[in-house]
């Protein structure tokens, strides 16, 4: 293995005494319906750093991680205000991160691009790559654990297929799954590495988000073994076109957003919604703001009724499930998650921020 230079053991040091909840049940997360109604939102930068883009956080406990570009990921301490970072080489190598995650043990941040360079942290105080994937159209989008053992990444195809790794093991190892047991992509099917939001889980339930020519949502009912997909009504057929974001409230209640980056006033046909666990999307808010969102997610204890999306055109919240929505902020994010239902974390062009909401 290329021998990886940077200073990690502080950073490993503080991971190890994080409360790494990682992946705790979904169901957890919503069962108390009391989140109050926002009507403002204070921001508060919590890392700055001008020369970076950050589209990978993840909540860990009351922590947070983050993976971005330069080779550069971090640990964020809630309790001292520290943030410490490192960066990755491989050889001459710099790679961008764009995807995120943890288990209760360990953080993996993933790459866009070829090579493809999964890392965990490690028993040796460095980071140990444990997946690599040198084909010429290698490049990855998301990826989340359902569990300390299982976890899984997705991204474009190099073949007939999405590109899809598995682990079973805890991120010891990764195996890429054959084109045979996934759905064929269409012509120019693929997806964005806009927010590691591609992928959300409900317990043994998983969606993936496609976009491009084609945006679709791929569903496996028993973590990733077996798959089928169910078409969006997102508005596609170019390159830019799509869904960008997804996430689900239970394995009921799901929401899709995307648009066209290149043309982020257009706000139609870039929000849709399900009941029915993704079998079957509907539009909601058709010629209403927001336009292109790279990011969405459900405020925990609403039910469902509070969502929030973000991109670079700031943030916009819904108080109906998505059907009608408010700008909150025009500061601009790539990407956000929540910490509890009136506090959350959002990253983008050279900063992390925590949020509060009023």
């Amino acid at each position: 293995m290329t021998e990886i230079k940077f200073q990690m053991k502080k950073i490993l040091f503080l991971a190890l005494l994080l409360s790494f909840s990682c992946k705790s049940d979904k169901s957890e997360k919503y069962e108390t319906p009391e989140a109050k109604e926002f009507s403002s939102v204070e921001i508060e930068n919590i890392f700055e750093d001008d020369s970076l883009s950050i589209r990978a956080i993840e909540i860990i406990g009351n922590n947070l991680a983050f993976a971005a570009n330069k080779g550069t990921f971090g640990l964020f301490n809630s309790q001292t205000g520290e943030m410490k970072t490192g960066a990755l080489k491989d050889g001459d190598y710099i790679p961008e991160f764009r995807a995120v995650a943890s288990t209760s043990n360990d953080v993996f941040v993933l790459s866009v691009g070829s090579p493809a360079l999964l890392y965990k942290t490690g028993n040796s105080g460095q980071m140990e790559l444990v997946y690599r994937e040198d084909h010429e159209k290698a490049f990855y989008d998301s990826m989340i654990f359902w569990n300390d053992l299982e976890g899984i990444a997705m991204g474009d195809p190099t073949g007939n297929c999405l590109s899809v790794i598995i682990t079973r093991d805890g991120g010891e190892s990764w195996e890429k799954i054959h084109c045979s047991v996934l759905p064929e992509v269409a012509e120019g099917e693929a997806a964005f590495a806009a927010s590691n939001s591609n992928i959300a889980v409900v317990g043994d339930k998983t969606w993936m988000l496609s976009g491009g020519k084609k945006s679709r949502v791929f569903y496996s009912p028993d973590k990733g073994e077996n798959w089928e997909v169910f078409e969006t009504p997102l508005i596609q057929g170019k390159e830019t076109t799509g869904g960008y974001s997804i996430d689900f409230y239970d394995e009921n209640k799901g929401i899709i957003i995307g648009g066209d980056y290149t043309n982020p006033d257009d706000n139609s046909a870039n929000k849709a919604i399900t009941i029915d666990g993704g079998k079957t999307w509907k539009l909601v808010g058709e010629g209403q703001e927001p336009g292109y969102k790279s990011s969405v997610r459900y405020v925990p204890n609403s039910e469902g009724k509070y969502v929030l999306a973000t991109g670079f055109t700031g943030i916009s919240y819904s108080t109906d499930g998505g059907e009608h929505w408010d700008q909150l902020s025009d500061e601009s994010f790539f990407t956000l998650r929540f910490l509890n239902d009136s506090t959350a974390y959002a990253a983008g062009k050279g900063r992390i921020s925590r949020l509060n909401f009023k």
